[in-house]
């Protein structure tokens, strides 16, 4: 019994940390430094082409919290807890944050991000984490020759429970 209480602490205060850095960035008002955008290279309107469809990428949400319970305001809203495995060539399609805040952590390998404010892509590495809030409309491709393992906590307003953007 002592194994599977040790087996099951981790994943445990793994969702919980993630819990927390996601209730941090819906209420905080600068994002992570991790991965930024390079000097000089911010852009003020989205010039890029992107992938409207997931390729190559296997999404498992671990965890998902009702947060009704909490208030009106808080109705219908989940927390989120998921794990996005992105093969080499794959991409997370083009999605918005402006109602969906969320907190990515890399935990192996590497991954590109293609923001709409920022003129070339934002190399994110294992153990970096980012902030994704406001304004912010991006998506990411594995650029590597490994797959890149994300976890993402996110709070997910009633009206995206069928939106399978990522």
């Amino acid at each position: 019994m002592a194994s599977r209480t040790i087996a099951l602490q981790a994943p445990l205060k793994l969702a919980l940390t993630l819990g927390l850095l996601t209730a941090t960035a819906a209420f905080s008002a600068a994002p992570a430094s991790a991965g930024d955008c390079p000097a000089g290279q911010a852009a003020t309107a989205d010039i890029q082409d992107h992938p409207s469809k997931p390729v190559g990428v296997t999404d498992t949400v671990l965890s998902a919290i009702d947060l009704s319970s909490n208030g009106e305001a808080w109705k219908g809203n989940m927390l989120r807890l998921r794990k996005l495995v992105v093969q080499p060539g794959g991409v997370v399609p083009w999605h918005e944050h402006t109602v969906r805040p969320a907190n990515i952590i890399v935990v192996e390998g590497s991954i590109t991000e293609y923001a709409s404010t920022c003129k070339v892509g934002i190399e994110h590495a294992a153990g970096d984490v980012t902030a994704e809030f406001g304004q912010l409309a991006h998506w990411w491709k594995n650029n590597g020759k490994v797959p890149a393992v994300l976890y993402s906590a996110d709070i997910l307003p009633p009206a995206m429970h069928n939106d399978h953007m990522m």
